[in-house]
């Protein structure tokens, strides 16, 4: 019988690694409530034709990578490839607008899949936080997603970051653009790599986010969608940069930055570590003024991020080493019928006052007790014999010393906190 394997592109979170995920989750649930971002968790899978309509028919993510299925009563479904759709889904099924403040502002964390290579930092279900704030156009909610990222990561301890800053502007100014885009790639098209070829008259602007060096230096010299801008998108860019100036947040103006969905519009950004090399994208995101009218609802300015997990959890890594296995503050050791049977409710009272700790369940003499406390990484040896359960006390050795001090069991919890 063959052996049983995660599928490709996917892969178990077991401890220690687990212990930087928690530690990811904790401090984003923290940061974004703090900023009075309220959580909000969507279905895994929704309606293939949200995602069609919502990131573009014209995308890779649709056209490509997407993992659909069709249910057994014939209905098109699939595993989300981003979550702003079906955000955007639940704040008009769920009638958000009329009951929540506005702007709303939500978070989520959770999975997401795409069918694309597997390699470093990018999965096929790999895991995303991310914010989205509806129902303001102010250039002030552009500045405050890009601070509470940097805030999120700066708390996660990096702060070498780049912050790189571009505008879409809207549709009126997209439209000329884009006809000079593709006049401008035609001309240079035998230098243009395959895949951005095929681009030109399907998503002329993905071909600015080619990673391929002869598409890279054949784009030097495209026209630049800062130079279409309209007098109301080119102010709310100059406003967006003045607003993360007086925050301190440094960024640098890259005309070429483009998302790889369809529904960006104005503000696009991508906050970037030197630390994952070629993937350097830990976060990015922008304003997406369309998405929600598209999705049949009324006209309503959006803006928000996603941050990779598992790219995250590379950079910290490199930064800060490894997770590292926590073991319990307590290992308890019993030795004789009457200490057994105390040992499973005194690890109830301590865990009830704060106290993490393991029990013993090896048969056998104290020696090879104290050798499973070791293997668990214990702090401290609680031990009940005969003797401390005569006098209503516990032993407390100090695994690390070997010191050992004889504590009465109403004052351990106080004593193992302290």
């Amino acid at each position: 019988m063959a052996k049983l394997t995660a599928l490709r592109g996917t892969r178990d979170l077991i401890s220690p690694e687990i212990l930087r995920w928690q530690e990811m989750e904790e401090t984003a649930r923290r940061v974004l409530s703090a900023a009075c971002f309220t959580e909000i968790r969507t279905p895994i899978f929704e309606r293939t034709e949200l995602f069609e309509r919502g990131v573009g028919e014209a995308t890779e993510i649709v056209s490509k990578e997407m993992y659909t299925f069709q249910s057994r009563s014939g209905d098109r479904m699939t595993l989300r490839p981003e979550n702003t759709a079906g955000v955007v889904r639940a704040y008009l099924e769920r009638g958000l607008r009329a009951k929540a403040p506005s702007p709303l502002k939500l978070f989520y964390i959770g999975p997401q899949f795409r069918y694309e290579r597997p390699q470093k930092g990018r999965s096929r279900q790999f895991h995303q936080i991310g914010v989205e704030i509806l129902d303001s156009a102010d250039p002030r909610v552009d500045a405050e997603v890009i601070l509470v990222a940097c805030e999120y990561l700066r708390a996660m301890g990096l702060e070498d970051l780049t912050v790189d800053l571009n505008s879409l502007g809207d549709p009126v100014d997209r439209a000329p653009y884009r006809a000079a885009l593709v006049t401008y790639l035609t001309s240079v098209r035998d230098r243009l790599d395959p895949d951005s070829v095929e681009r030109i008259d399907r998503n002329p602007l993905r071909v600015l986010d080619s990673k391929a060096e002869s598409t890279r230096e054949a784009l030097k010299n495209a026209p630049s969608i800062l130079d279409f801008l309209g007098d109301g998108a080119a102010a709310h860019f100059e406003a967006v940069r003045a607003h993360l100036a007086a925050c301190g947040i440094r960024h640098r103006i890259v005309p070429g930055l483009v998302r790889g969905l369809d529904y960006y519009s104005r503000t696009t950004f991508e906050i970037q570590s030197e630390r994952l090399g070629a993937q350097a994208t830990i976060c990015g995101g922008g304003r997406y003024d369309g998405l929600v009218e598209e999705l049949g609802g009324p006209s309503v300015p959006a803006v928000g991020w996603a941050l990779g997990m598992e790219r995250l959890a590379i950079v910290l890594d490199a930064v800060a080493g490894p997770p590292r296995e926590r073991g319990p503050v307590a290992f308890l050791i019993a030795q004789g019928d009457e200490a057994v049977r105390a040992v499973l409710p005194l690890a109830r009272d301590l865990r009830r006052a704060g106290v993490a700790c393991e029990l013993s369940f090896v048969k056998g003499g104290f020696g090879k007790q104290f050798k499973a406390a070791d293997r668990h990484g214990a702090k401290y040896a609680v031990v009940l014999g005969e003797d401390e359960m005569a006098k209503g006390t516990a032993s407390v050795k100090d695994l690390s010393t070997g010191e050992q001090t004889e504590v009465a069991r109403d004052d351990l919890a106080e004593h193992l906190t302290r």
